[in-house]
């Protein structure tokens, strides 16, 4: 062959070699351009869904619309979830013959609706979603005054007697009047709680004034949970509100605050709105909002804002002022005091420390709202307290890992607690699947972890969870760095309180108390043990006790393709992780305490 002719064939060659490259790359870019495209989209949608049902059938699920009316004449709306796609037909907690399904009932926080927990770009971050999936009849509630609960039948919206409401009137008619609606409504002796923001402290308020309703609630899980924040983070306006919080009167009137968002919202380009609420949330809060992508915001922040009433603000900086969880002062107090008026009038408090529910508090550790130390001081001892380092308020319902970081936890305690009695058994089952999910976790060995600054070093969870402490604290180094920069910048801590008054052994087998009612599901053998299909669910999730948390504060994201709980920060039981269920386990409430007596007695 002439060189002539070797010269052609390689060019040739290469040329279909290039061609090959190129088509690939075509393909890949094609690939990426549809999926870009395709997150839009949902993205648009969701952003331009007009209401609760019309999001939630974006998805393909059928939502439910009720009405309570509360003890002093409020209509609110709630929202149900009770059908998985297909199941449309069956009847849920609606007379003998039907489906029996436990519930869940979840609030939103302040200047909230019920959308904000179901405007996700993608359904497996949606916790309603996930709840229903699981087998749980999801209810959905909403405060007077919002969306879908700005009617009265004493009073119209333009009336400033209707906006003459506090956190008082939440936590004596809103939470109490829906649940006892709820309860009616599915013939279900009890419910579990689940709040985020100020819906965890309507909770804490409720459950303390309502003895009665402790026996309601199974769990109470305090997602992002509010009681006495520090203060705003700038330092002006924090200072401004605390001097006297009734100057908010002055500037926002005797009825709803905020009242223009809703206008700027539909006037400013959405990428403009989007960064408008970040820079106010930057400026009150100090948030970033780095955890949450832009697409989520652009579909999550037209639903984020919902009238309220300025009183209920006020309500907040009375309680940021006192550092007192305590009810709405009636009485102006003056900025300087010449005498002791304290000594002659205080105002109530809400005997928190009185509820018997067992609570679960998951909380960010970048979260400027939270102040954990006072909180623990003013719960029971039965508190059991989760930290997520790096996450911030919004990130709870809206963060990108917000499925594998928060939802473990979520499950771990609606599976555990599920008798109104809180009886030491569902403590020591909870106490159970903490150990069970560690122990999956030891076993992970591939799995690492990654600070935000730092993605390029990891360690083997395995080597984590066998360290040993010294003094409560295990220095992580990475084999890429020394050991001295890599200690500076990264600690685990390991929880060591447990719960005071009597624990299962850590060996022993996490007993499932959510069992199913029907016997189709075959999780439950009848013996107390989990069935094979149960133990290979929860050993999908992984837990830990361990904290990850770098020198100045900032916190860590887990790089893994498995369920990571976040950080535990021990209070009384600790922290543990929860099994990510598969779609069709049934979770039904198991009231078997007749069995386990029998068992005894044997």
């Amino acid at each position: 062959m002439s060189t002539q002719e070797t010269e052609h064939t390689l060019m040739t060659i290469s040329a279909e070699y290039v061609a090959l490259v190129g088509s690939f790359l075509f393909v890949g870019l094609e690939a990426f351009i549809r999926i870009l495209t395709l997150a839009l989209h949902i993205s648009t949608a969701v952003r331009n869904a007009s209401d609760f049902v019309e999001i939630c059938a974006l998805y393909g699920y059928y939502a439910e619309e009720h009405v309570v009316r509360t003890g002093d004449g409020y209509l609110l709306g709630l929202h149900r979830l009770a059908w998985r796609k297909g199941e449309e037909s069956q009847r849920v907690n609606n007379g003998p013959d039907s489906v029996k399904k436990s519930v869940v009932y979840l609030h939103h926080g302040l200047l909230m609706n019920s959308e904000v927990w179901v405007c996700l770009t993608d359904e497996e971050r949606c916790l309603p979603f996930k709840l229903l999936e699981k087998g749980y009849d999801v209810w959905l509630g909403n405060n007077r005054g919002n969306k879908y609960s700005k009617k009265s039948v004493h009073h119209s919206p333009t009336d400033i007697p209707f906006w003459n409401f506090s956190m008082d009137e939440f936590a004596l008619h809103d939470i109490p009047d829906s649940i006892s609606y709820i309860l009616e409504a599915t013939g279900m002796p009890s419910l579990s709680y689940i709040g985020f923001s100020q819906g965890t402290a309507q909770a804490f308020a409720t459950l303390a004034v309502h003895p009665k309703l402790n026996d309601q609630v199974n769990v109470f899980i305090a997602l992002a949970p509010a009681m006495s924040p520090a203060g705003l983070s700038n330092g002006i306006v924090d200072a401004l509100v605390k001097a006297s919080p009734q100057v908010l009167f002055l500037l926002f009137g005797r009825r709803s605050i905020l009242s223009s968002a809703t206008m700027w919202q539909s006037i400013l380009y959405p990428p403009i709105f989007v960064r408008a609420i970040d820079i106010g949330l930057d400026f009150l809060f100090g948030w970033k909002a780095r955890n949450i992508s832009m697409s989520q915001k652009l579909a999550a922040y037209p639903h984020l804002y919902s009238f309220t009433s300025t009183k209920s603000v006020v309500h907040w900086f009375q309680i940021i002022r006192t550092k007192s969880f305590q009810m709405y002062d009636d009485d102006v107090q003056p900025v300087v005091s010449l005498g002791s008026v304290s000594k002659y009038t205080k105002v109530a408090k809400f005997p928190t420390r009185n509820i018997k529910t067992p609570i679960v508090l998951v909380y960010g550790g970048s979260d400027s709202l939270v102040d954990i130390k006072v909180m623990k001081r003013e719960l029971p001892a039965h508190t059991i307290a989760t930290e997520i380092p790096h996450y911030e308020h919004l990130d709870f319902l809206w963060a990108r890992e917000v499925d594998t970081l928060v939802f473990p936890h979520v499950f771990d305690a609606l599976d555990s607690f599920v008798d109104a009695e809180h009886s030491q058994e569902e403590y020591n089952n909870y106490h159970s699947a903490r150990h069970a999910s560690m122990n999956a976790g030891a076993q992970m060995k591939s799995l690492t972890y990654m600070s935000e600054d730092e993605s390029n070093q990891a360690n083997t969870y395995a080597e984590v969870a066998s360290a040993t402490p010294s003094n409560g604290i295990i220095s992580m180094r990475s084999p890429q760095h020394s050991s001295s920069s890599a200690s500076a910048r990264k600690r685990a801590r390991m929880s060591t309180s447990e719960y005071d008054s009597g624990e299962s052994s850590p060996n022993s087998p996490a007993t499932p108390t959510r069992a199913s009612r029907d016997s189709e599901h075959g999780n439950w053998n009848g013996n107390g043990n989990l069935t094979r299909k149960m133990r290979q669910a929860r050993s999908g999730s992984i837990g830990s006790q361990i904290s990850f948390q770098e020198k100045n504060g900032r916190g860590i994201s887990i790089g893994a393709s498995k369920a990571v709980s976040g950080v535990v920060s021990g209070v009384g039981l600790g922290g543990m992780t929860g099994a990510k269920g598969s779609g069709d386990e049934s979770v039904g409430k198991s009231k078997s305490k007749s069995k386990s007596k029998s068992k005894k007695e044997k």
